[in-house]
């Protein structure tokens, strides 16, 4: 039998959204998804984090301010011995991929709300490795054609500018081909992690996913044949009894049958006899 046969009221919902009740806690949860699901979103996450490091490679290019060379006789100098411009544009650098991550990972947590977790966390963070890499190795392509021309042209004393490149971020590889960040290059994946992190702790549902409010099990959208948990009252008191006296008169007191016992209660005033 299915699961909207069982519950006629949940018939047009998907059973794998259905809440589940946890008797435990107390409280509906959503169940997980399927884990093949997940993994398939996530990686497109990251896919699709990887890729906006391209943007952000052009984005950095334009911010980051060239550096002033003059031609030598064995090829350009530099017309200071620490040019700011290198100092800029590492600045630049870590600037954009800390808003970047942060922008990833906020992006990331209410896009893949129903598949938030560790498989989302390592994917998106994966993402924002490789936009690292690629916001890097294409910002420091723009220009650079122009820059050996000039470089292979240009007279002895002749002024012109080199690209911007880092000099605080270095890539490595481990084992051959896993790619290894140092410097600059972590400022994006970091911001990334971190942000995604406080945002898992600072979620109020447990599994990180929306769950049901507790609105939802007693409002008027609720389904019909929705498991709804008894619900019994942790004490009860009862009635106060009333009995005759001189200051409370035998007619202003009526009788009832409450729980099987007799009890004695003052008439309401307002009500007819």
């Amino acid at each position: 039998m299915s699961a909207s046969s069982r519950q006629p009221g949940l018939s047009s919902v998907p059973s794998e959204e259905q809440p589940v009740y946890d008797p435990e806690l107390g409280v509906f949860e959503s169940p997980p998804p399927p884990l093949g699901r997940e993994i398939a979103w996530s990686v497109g996450a990251g896919l699709v984090v990887a890729a906006l490091g391209a943007p952000l490679g052009l984005l950095w290019a334009v911010l980051a301010p060239d550096v002033p060379v003059v031609q030598g006789e064995n090829g350009p100098l530099l017309t200071s011995a620490q040019p700011e411009q290198f100092v800029a544009a590492d600045a630049w650098y870590t600037f954009l991929g800390i808003t970047f991550g942060i922008l990833v990972a906020v992006g990331a947590w209410f896009v893949l709300r129903r598949y938030r977790g560790a498989i989302a966390l390592a994917a998106v963070t994966a993402g924002a490795v490789g936009a690292a890499i690629a916001a890097w190795k294409l910002g420091r392509l723009i220009g650079l054609d122009d820059y050996e021309q000039l470089k292979t042209a240009a007279a002895v004393g002749d002024h012109f500018t080199k690209p911007a490149d880092l000099r605080a971020g270095e890539l490595h590889l481990f084992l051959g081909f896993v790619p290894g960040l140092r410097g600059d290059l972590l400022a994006a994946p970091l911001a990334t992690a971190a942000t995604y992190t406080l945002l898992a702790g600072w979620s109020r549902w447990p599994s990180l996913r929306p769950e049901p409010e507790p609105g939802f099990l007693h409002g008027p959208l609720m389904p019909s044949g929705f498991p709804v948990p008894p619900v019994t009252p942790a004490f009860s008191v009862p009635p106060a009894s009333v009995e005759a006296s001189p200051e409370i008169p035998a007619d202003a007191i009526e009788s009832h049958e409450i729980n099987g016992k007799d009890q004695a209660t003052l008439k309401d005033p307002n009500m007819p006899g």
